[in-house]
């Protein structure tokens, strides 16, 4: 059994009962959370989703990680395909009562997981210049799509501030994050969902400096008021399984 697996009480519908067909690890991961209106946000999602709201608001993510582990079952991992930068840009809606995650943007590294993960579950990927460093407990991550005018990147350094601990259900860092589905459209105009499942996510407080995010901008979205939202977490097993239309 994958050690994802081992844990399933606290997800908030059944896992799927065909087979998962996907895993990875989820690593030094930041959460940047900024609230943002529905109303900005709804010309860039499917109507068939409802943009969720939590306390009046919804909210959009940017979150830079690494990824490990990262092949299709039953394979092993493999050199340079198996591991590498990622960084994605994330709502929250719902569908036929599932809370799930729209990206609205993903970038990474590896040209053959930009070339997977578009082709087999329609998401938004593309190739990016991608650097992570570790000062400490702490990461440095660096990323650049594109050059000239076309130019988008993300600059920051961030690091853990507190203790674990798992977020409380009815919270919004708990809405935020336990999240066990994804939605994406095909070129052709279907809605697809991808099952996901992990143990909750074991969260630190964190503290970032932000220097460059330019990945908001595409989207129309420019964030104004507080600092963003932030939470941190070390190492999540994960396992995904294959989209189906919904």
């Amino acid at each position: 059994m994958h050690p994802a697996l081992t844990q399933l009480d606290h997800r908030p519908w059944p896992i799927p009962s065909g087979p998962w067909t996907w895993r990875q690890s989820w690593c030094d991961l930041l959460f940047a959370h900024w609230p943002v209106p529905v109303a900005a946000l709804r010309p860039l999602v499917p109507p068939e989703l409802t943009i969720q709201e939590f306390d009046g608001t919804s909210w959009v993510g940017v979150v830079p990680f690494r990824m490990a582990g990262v092949m299709r079952r039953p394979l092993p991992d493999l050199p340079w395909i198996s591991a590498f930068p990622e960084l994605n840009v994330r709502l929250y809606v719902e569908c036929q009562g599932k809370p799930g995650v729209w990206f609205l943007s993903l970038d990474a590294t590896n040209p053959l997981a930009v070339w997977a993960a578009r082709r087999f579950f329609h998401l938004p990927y593309y190739r990016a210049a991608m650097r992570l460093e570790y000062d400490g407990e702490g990461v440095r991550y660096r990323s650049v799509r594109g050059s000239g005018d076309s130019e988008l990147a993300f600059h920051g350094a961030y690091r853990p501030t507190s203790d674990t601990y798992l977020a409380k259900s009815g919270t919004l860092v708990h809405w935020l994050t336990e999240r066990y589905c994804l939605y994406a459209r095909s070129h052709r105009g279907t809605l697809y969902r991808a099952e996901v499942h992990h143990h909750p996510w074991p969260l630190q407080d964190a503290e970032a400096e932000i220097t460059r995010n330019d990945l908001l901008s595409p989207h129309g979205l420019q964030p104004s008021g507080p600092p963003p939202l932030l939470h941190f977490a070390r190492h999540l097993d994960v396992v995904v399984w294959s989209p189906e239309a919904v």
